[in-house]
């Protein structure tokens, strides 16, 4: 490959804080947010021009799996249409109102955050992170930090910082298919069905729902997923599929938004011919950006398995805790559920815990992972990766880091107890 020496140069240091955290999803604007609220001076920085992520950005349908307490429940209490479930869709997101919703209580906890700003390189010092290089319309700056967690999703950080991360599934590195999601107004929701699961189907005129669908729609496109939203007429759908797509490779990037984006006007003609309710029916928005399931797996102090999540484990040193969801793999060569997953029969309903060392690189310091990012197997990470889920892994993360500040140590040195401590008074209990 042919190479380009950049020069050295001196650049600006933007800011110094206790706590950094890289990327403004839920588990980034969790982790931010508990940061300031236990008293660290915190900075966000987001690549894009909005906090949430999948959640507003991506045009997210709905909070998907469950927990019980933590940061979750606060954003439904201050962010859903439906607060007190009195329509039953609490967990349905209107986007714009999550935009701002959130932006408010990074506010109201004296966070501070900065959008339109791309981390594009890991200080290093010691073995310990020092901060982060970042990239904007104001030029490459230092900003440093006490503390630095990585929400990025794939993290970018932490894998220029030097933490070790395997790729994909273990067997052969294969990534979960990415997706755009995208609304459609002048639907009849009376008439209309709504497939939520891949197992889920209805009957229509021409038969099966999901068996026409695979017969009409080109693949890897051909499953149906619709979603209510808050607002009459409008629903959610996430049907469009690319697979063999590299979430860290900018080219493989693109071509997966142009699959994607070709497959939104076939989906919408297949609805409007096949299925009730979609006679007169229009694309009315899509996401900005390719959901994008999974990328790296980092090495921490623990890693999470299937198994763990199967027996309902409560870790020691817990630090999220009550949290259910299912094997959510989406086939790694088409559409539809892929052989490995298990929705409706996912046998385990008891719920589970993340331990804090899944938060904690094996070998760099001055770093916490939250997300999808964390330490886990591929399985294990189909459950985990879903938004309420990581979210509260973002509190802990923000709070374990806050914690570090204030009495000087590596996140590796902190007693889990003092850490569970500090989330029992939150409403994170085992």
């Amino acid at each position: 490959m042919q190479t380009y020496r950049e020069q050295a140069r001196d650049i600006p240091v933007r800011a110094q804080v206790d706590v950094l955290v890289v990327g403004g999803g839920p588990a980034g604007f969790a982790a931010a947010l508990c940061a300031a609220r236990q008293g660290a001076k915190t900075l966000l920085i987001e690549q894009s021009g909005n906090i949430g992520g999948v959640a507003t950005t991506g045009l997210m349908s709905h909070w998907t799996g469950q927990t019980k307490g933590g940061i979750y429940e606060e954003i439904l209490d201050r962010t859903s249409d439906d607060p007190e479930n009195a329509r039953g869709i609490r967990h349905v997101i209107n986007p714009e109102r999550l935009k701002t919703g959130l932006l408010e209580m990074l506010a109201e906890a004296g966070c501070r955050w900065q959008l339109y700003t791309f981390a594009a390189d890991a200080i290093v010092g010691g073995g310990i992170v020092r901060g982060v290089i970042a990239e904007s319309k104001a030029g490459r700056e230092a900003i440093l930090a006490k503390v630095v967690i990585d929400a990025s999703g794939d993290g970018d950080i932490a894998a220029r910082a030097g933490a070790a991360y395997t790729l994909g599934r273990e067997s052969d590195g294969k990534m979960q298919p990415v997706t755009i999601m995208f609304k459609m107004g002048g639907v009849d929701t009376d008439r209309c069905p709504f497939p939520g699961g891949f197992e889920d189907t209805a009957q229509i005129p021409a038969g099966d729902l999901q068996t026409v669908a695979r017969e009409r729609l080109k693949s890897p496109a051909g499953h149906v997923l619709i979603y209510r939203s808050s607002l009459p007429g409008v629903v959610t759908l996430n049907m469009t599929n690319c697979t063999d797509i590299d979430g860290l490779d900018p080219e493989s990037l693109t071509r997966g938004d142009l699959i994607c984006r070709h497959q939104i006007d076939e989906i919408a003609k297949f609805l409007r011919e096949f299925v009730p309710g979609f006679e007169s029916a229009y694309v009315l928005s899509s996401s900005s950006i390719l959901g994008v399931r999974e990328t790296r797996h980092f090495k921490g102090l623990y890693t999470l398995t299937e198994q763990d999540i199967l027996g309902a484990t409560l870790f020691d040193d817990w630090c999220a805790t009550k949290l259910h969801f299912n094997f959510d793999v989406h086939n790694i060569t088409g559409a539809g559920l892929d052989e490995t997953g298990v929705q409706a029969l996912f046998p385990q309903q008891r719920g589970y815990s993340v331990p804090y060392r899944c938060l904690v690189p094996e070998a760099v310091d001055g770093l916490l992972l939250a997300g999808r990012n964390i330490s886990g197997t591929h399985m294990a990470h189909s459950n985990y990766r879903v938004m309420p889920i990581v979210a509260n892994i973002g509190q802990a993360a923000g709070t374990a880091a806050a914690l570090c500040v204030a009495r000087g140590i590596q996140p590796r040195s902190l007693p889990a107890s003092d850490l569970q401590a500090a989330l029992g008074a939150q409403g994170v209990t085992p």
